[in-house]
């Protein structure tokens, strides 16, 4: 990996920001560029958006971009909190063409993962690691010995009859104007179910909300893997992103 010369871009369920970045610094080197996601939030009007953040800073390299979703070989596979016509679709082959440049296309959870795990919060741990990104839904990165098992996607695992991300999400949070207790204790719920299914060694989290990690991380108990804010925060999935381009 070199420094600067590496793009990337990150798609939300609220928001696509990207930046290029250093990768000697696992920082941004420019300030970041965000637009709101479109809603309905179609391939034509997501990819149209990430054109306008990357001409931002008349980038004409190639890039890294996150989908919230699975992503297998460029092709998104589902599309949990973006338009239904994101599924089986070449969303490399379309973003590149849009964009005149070579792409590369993966999970956004799994990119601010691997951000985390080599500059961030995750640096040298063994054993299993899972970052979840707390946002629009939740997202996660699965890690044994530093080595990704992509497309988890275990903010689908159901708790309580309902899709996790649908009840310890930062959006179920604001949705529900819980308070930060409240939340901590749906959270602490997921967490110990996750937890019973793959024993991690550390918890990160992740996504925006992990700015205010003081306000609910000392809430939760119970736990028996160490839990840790995502020191990236919510520049992992740009970082990540630019990573996976600097491969291409």
């Amino acid at each position: 990996m070199e420094g600067v010369g590496v793009f990337g871009v990150d798609i939300g369920g609220t928001g696509i920001k990207g930046a290029p970045v250093d990768l000697d610094r696992g920082e941004l080197s420019e300030e970041r560029y965000k637009v709101p996601t479109p809603h309905p939030g179609t391939p034509e009007k997501v990819i149209d958006a990430v054109h306008e953040v990357v001409t931002k800073f008349g980038w004409t390299g190639p890039l890294g971009v996150t989908f919230p979703g699975v992503v297998v070989d460029g092709v998104t596979r589902t599309a949990a909190n973006v338009d239904p016509g994101w599924i089986g679709l070449d969303a490399r082959r379309l973003i590149s063409e849009r964009l005149g440049a070579p792409v590369v296309v993966l999970n956004d959870a799994d990119a601010a993962g691997v951000a985390e795990m080599t500059y961030g919060a995750g640096r040298g741990q063994g054993g299993t690691t899972i970052l979840l990104t707390l946002g629009t839904g939740i997202g996660s990165a699965l890690f044994v010995d530093g080595r990704l098992v992509p497309n988890t996607e275990l903010g689908h695992l159901e708790l309580n009859g309902h899709d996790a991300e649908k009840r310890a999400s930062a959006k179920a949070r604001e949705d529900g104007d819980l308070t930060w207790e409240h939340w901590a204790h749906r959270l602490k719920k997921y967490l110990a179910h996750v937890e019973m299914l793959f024993s991690p060694d550390l918890f990160v989290i992740g996504g925006g909300v992990s700015r205010k990690a003081e306000k609910f991380l000392p809430l939760i108990d119970g736990i028996t893997a160490r839990i840790v804010p995502a020191e990236l925060q919510n520049n992992a999935g740009i970082v990540g992103a630019a990573m996976a381009a600097a491969k291409l």
